[in-house]
């Protein structure tokens, strides 16, 4: 029997959620803060997993249509210096996509599912309780603006990093980046396949990642991103856009052609990052995903990663009933999330940081390791989020062709109450 399901937020999450709760048979209910659901920032990495996760929605090919595969990562240092050298299993790359395409790709699935969803939708408090057909345990949704929903047999809390009526309080981290679209230059020699970096120190990185192209338009395009101190972040609308391109390029040459399109501040968006998990990411007839349970830096590229296979995990859960839904759903995320909680805390200082040994050693120790045997196959499992199975007791899909074949068949395994 199916469930009646409200989603608070149309994000990433969200969406990837309601598709996947209707074909199972589930009733869910989209709610949307604003009143025209529209993504926020720019462009993104799907990872192996994730994509696995958008082909058992019925976008693997869409996906691959409007994103950039993602062979290869490498970080220079400002001398020329090789740090960073991921590369991706040759039949299983990343794809760099803009959040914007994503964002379309999932509504116009959740759209020709025919899902409701109520936009000017803000919820500000924990779902009440409230009696339905199927008793007292069911809950109410009581909007900002006094309307009400429901009963329902649960509340998904997918509002991402603003949620109201999560209780996780995150760590600020000290250092966030401005992000920007532009079309990828002509005459470039950067390749349309690699994420690129360039570091100085920690306490800059520069950076150009392939986002293929929005529907409609053949225009290939490249997100552009600069990390700096929260102090420096704060004062971005009203600093030197002249002076920041020439810092920029005075880095890093080859970037100038990508800053060209960037003609006043505003056309970068000003990220904040923080870090926390939810040790229990559920209560009774709530649980929260995505952004509302876990946060971290997006060093390692997981952040759309996570919602998704969270989305995946609870829809998974909730065929083994309501009851036993949530604590299955917290069980099977738990560590995988953990593990790339913990990494993204270890890494991300070395690249983003006021430290100056945490460079030396990312340089002259880290960097000539990750060419070691096992060393460099660990650091792709790492990155294509495969390190460790992402759903507890099923197997992750392999970075090859059968990626969604595999987690079908996963998520089609009894459920792992480890």
């Amino acid at each position: 029997m199916g469930y009646r399901i409200a989603i608070i937020g149309a994000g990433i999450g969200g969406l990837a959620l309601a598709a996947l709760l209707a074909e199972d048979g589930h009733d869910p209910t989209l709610f949307e803060r604003f009143d025209c659901p529209r993504p926020v920032g720019s462009g993104l990495v799907i990872q192996p997993v994730g994509q696995a996760v958008m082909g058992l929605i019925g976008l693997d090919d869409d996906l691959c249509r409007l994103s950039s595969p993602i062979a290869h990562m490498l970080g220079h240092g400002a001398g020329g210096r090789r740090v960073l050298d991921v590369s991706y299993p040759g039949d299983a790359p990343g794809r760099g996509i803009h959040r914007a395409a994503l964002f379309q790709l999932l509504w116009d699935r959740v759209a020709r599912l025919g899902l409701p969803v109520v936009t000017s939708a803000e919820v500000e408090n924990a779902p009440l309780v409230g009696a339905g057909q199927r008793g007292s345990d069911q809950r109410i949704l009581r909007l900002r603006d006094g309307r009400e929903y429901g009963p329902f047999d649960l509340v998904v809390d997918a509002s991402g990093a603003g949620s109201r009526i999560s209780p996780l309080r995150a760590r600020p981290l000290g250092y966030g980046a401005i992000w920007g679209t532009v079309p990828w230059p002509s005459g470039t020699a950067l390749t349309r396949t690699q994420l690129r970096q360039r570091y100085h120190g920690a306490s800059r990185m520069a950076g150009i990642l392939p986002i293929g192209r929005l529907a409609g338009d053949a225009t290939p395009l490249a997100a552009v991103f600069w990390s700096m101190p929260l102090a420096e972040l704060e004062a971005w609308p009203e600093a030197s856009l002249a002076g920041w391109k020439a810092g920029v390029t005075a880095l890093w040459p080859e970037m100038a052609p990508f800053l060209e399109p960037i003609r006043r501040n505003a056309d970068m968006t000003v990220a904040r990052y923080s870090h926390g998990t939810l040790g229990r990411p559920h209560a009774p007839g709530l649980v929260h995903i995505g952004d509302a349970a876990h946060r971290a830096s997006p060093q390692l590229g997981q952040g759309a990663n996570m919602a998704l296979l969270d989305a995946l995990a609870l829809s998974h859960a909730l065929r083994a009933g309501l009851n036993e839904a949530l604590p299955d759903y917290a069980a099977m995320r738990r560590w995988h999330v953990r593990i790339y909680q913990g990494m993204s805390a270890a890494f991300t200082p070395m690249y983003q940081s006021g430290s100056r040994s945490l460079p030396v050693l990312r340089d002259l120790v880290l960097a000539p390791c990750s060419g070691l045997p096992g060393v460099r196959q660990a650091l792709t499992r790492l990155v294509a989020g495969t390190m460790i199975p992402p759903l507890a007791g099923s197997h992750a899909p392999q970075p090859a062709s059968g990626q969604a074949a595999a987690l079908r068949a996963a998520r089609a395994a009894p459920i792992s109450r480890a």
